[in-house]
């Protein structure tokens, strides 16, 4: 078999001048692909410009402008992602003394004024109510314990939703009473006990706007209405189902 010969071989690539020619066609390649610059060597630095009046682009100093954005990025998101775990941890922790002094009540009316009355303390929260569906039971005279219309669970969280925060809370006088004044953000648990007693809610208000906003988890929140729930049925005497 006969060898090739050399300088027949097809080319592995672009040439350099033919690289040289698209970069200089396409000045702004490395702005729509600045993946690229991390695997370039920078050139020296200039100081000046050659003999000919010749304009030398400084690549390092573009490229080290370039790494400079990206470590500063990457360090904002490192920061976020610190007090975001942060802030987990806190909100959790508070989550778990609320629950515990729910499960601490030694009757119907210590829980009750566990909801209303411990809650906004154990929870940072300005106001802590539980409203309860009815078609006619007279308004209730507990404080931090509201009536409200048959559907209006529905009408404020949606069908089948659980939990509601909002960045602004409206309408908050019937859910709220006399702490409504207080209330610029809050968050809107739903209470199933069971499948036959009144739908309710668990309300929780603060005086900060923006306090509760829709990209919260809400996964804690939901864990302390199904301890509440239990405990509802505890002394309630009401079946699971």
């Amino acid at each position: 078999m006969a060898a090739r010969r050399p300088g027949k071989n097809p080319p592995d690539g672009p040439t350099e001048d033919e690289v040289a020619d698209f970069l200089a066609r396409h000045p702004d390649f490395l702005n729509r692909r600045p993946e690229l610059l991390r695997r370039l060597a920078p050139p020296s630095r200039f100081e000046e410009a050659p003999g000919d009046g010749a304009e030398i682009v400084d690549m390092q100093g573009f490229m080290v402008t370039r790494l400079q954005q990206d470590l500063a990025r990457t360090r904002d998101s490192h920061d976020e992602l610190i007090q975001s775990a942060r802030s987990n941890l806190s909100s959790q922790a508070l989550i778990h003394q609320a629950v515990l002094a729910l499960l601490d009540a030694r009757d119907f009316e210590e829980l009750i004024h566990t909801v209303t009355h411990d809650l906004p303390l154990l929870l940072d929260v300005d106001a802590s109510s539980l409203c309860i569906e009815s078609d006619g039971t007279p308004a209730s005279r507990t404080q931090g314990v509201y009536v409200l219309p048959v559907g209006a669970v529905d009408q404020a969280l949606g069908p089948e939703r659980r939990v509601l925060l909002r960045e602004r809370a409206e309408d908050t006088e019937r859910m709220f009473g006399p702490a409504a004044a207080l209330v610029r953000s809050d968050a809107l648990v739903r209470l199933t006990p069971n499948s036959h007693a009144p739908v309710a809610l668990l309300a929780l208000g603060s005086r900060e706007g923006g306090r509760f906003h829709p990209g919260q988890g809400t996964e804690l929140l939901a864990f302390m209405a199904e301890v509440l729930e239990r405990c509802l049925r505890k002394w309630l005497n009401l079946p699971a189902a």
